[in-house]
């Protein structure tokens, strides 16, 4: 067992990892972790953190309280930051840029991870720009993006990256097996589904609820007949995304107010006038995550149907590629006989353009009844 075991496919990327914790030489103060989604960008920043405390020889054991804790987000001189916001505001990078000038207190280096740093507008990036510029010594930053352009040049520039890739679907599906302990036929159908995105594939392959709302998605290209099915499926996708959005915020936005109001030593009474600007500032937050959490289950989904007709595509076109969807094989079998290849072309671009309205703040219940009603047969 070792902090690495997580990281699959990604053989080169350990092998530049291992060196640095190895080699003062070959480490760095600041480093830019990208990949596509799915690729275990966070996974290598926390390996890595862990590595860089670990107590043992060689480094990262996995094992010893120091990678534990790293691993567990519980080390006292790791801060991990992620949001579920559409971005990372101002206020955070500043406490950011505070806790990285503190000493570590346990282990060797201070280590702040960014898990989104992407959902920094250019303004808050500048704030973390001095930081990374001058750090202090013994503190490391790690980020994390889907590519490099999605940092500012003046960040990018100061970082040494590290970049992943999609890993093979049968290294991902070995995974699901040897960690949790998922049947290989289960495994092998989530990965491939999942585009082998790490984390997509373990849900689909351990929550049954998860692969009956991907079957019911699916179904979508096969059930629709008109615009009257289309306005139909299209408040099913948006209210399914609002009560997953919806689910989460039950979770934490209760537990997080009553947090705010004991630690300004409030009880259960009305909120005292001069509280009320971070009960607020509190809601707002809460209530940018729950517009993220919805347009991103709004966004799998329409991931997952270009998946699906770029194996209609694949099939029409008699390529020998192995299916996304292999699992649905006939139905996609069918529709690529009932379509021609310029269709499915043009339903594919309809599911790109309802992303980039979504992206845009589109209403997401209009950017999805445009999709469907694309989508439905023609002539």
């Amino acid at each position: 067992m070792s902090v690495w075991d997580g990281l699959v496919g990604q053989e080169h990327v350990v092998e530049t990892l291992r060196r640095a914790v190895a080699d003062p030489r070959s480490m760095t103060h600041a480093w830019l972790f990208t990949g596509p989604p799915g690729s275990g960008r966070s996974v290598a920043a926390r390996a890595f953190a862990a590595a860089l405390q670990c107590e043992a020889t060689p480094p990262g054991c996995g094992t010893c309280k120091a990678c534990r804790t790293a691993m567990n987000a519980t080390h006292p001189d790791i801060t991990n930051v992620s949001t579920e916001k559409v971005v990372i505001d101002i206020r955070e990078v500043r406490e950011l840029v505070a806790t990285a000038s503190r000493s570590a207190s346990q282990g060797r280096w201070r280590i702040v991870i960014v898990e989104d740093a992407d959902r920094m507008v250019e303004r808050t990036s500048n704030v973390l720009l001095k930081s990374i510029e001058e750090p202090p010594e013994h503190t490391v930053w790690l980020l994390c993006a889907p590519s490099p352009d999605d940092v500012i040049v003046t960040i990018r520039s100061r970082c040494r990256q590290v970049n992943l890739r999609i890993p093979p679907a049968d290294a991902v599906a070995d995974l699901l097996v040897r960690r949790d302990g998922v049947d290989p036929g289960v495994a092998a159908i989530a990965a491939r589904a999942a585009q082998s995105h790490v984390g997509m594939a373990r849900r689909l392959a351990t929550d049954p609820r998860a692969r009956e709302r991907r079957r019911r998605l699916l179904g979508i290209p096969t059930s629709i007949r008109g615009v009257g099915d289309a306005v139909l499926e299209a408040a099913v996708l948006v209210e399914g995304a609002a009560a997953e959005a919806k689910d989460v915020a039950a979770r934490r936005d209760e537990g997080e107010r009553a947090e705010l109001l004991r630690a300004l030593g409030i009880g259960d009474g009305p909120v005292p006038p001069a509280a009320r600007a971070q009960v607020r500032q509190l809601e707002e937050q809460q209530k940018k995550r729950g517009t993220r959490v919805q347009r991103d289950a709004l966004d799998r989904s329409m991931v997952d149907l270009l998946a699906y007709y770029r194996d209609v595509l694949a099939v029409q076109f008699g390529s020998d590629v192995d299916l996304v969807n292999a699992d649905l094989s006939a139905a996609i079998r069918d529709l690529a006989a009932r379509s021609t290849p310029e269709q499915t072309l043009r339903r594919m671009d309809a599911i790109g353009e309802a992303r980039t309205r979504l992206a845009g703040n589109v209403a997401p219940l209009l950017a999805v009844e445009a999709m469907l009603i694309a989508l439905r047969p023609q002539g």
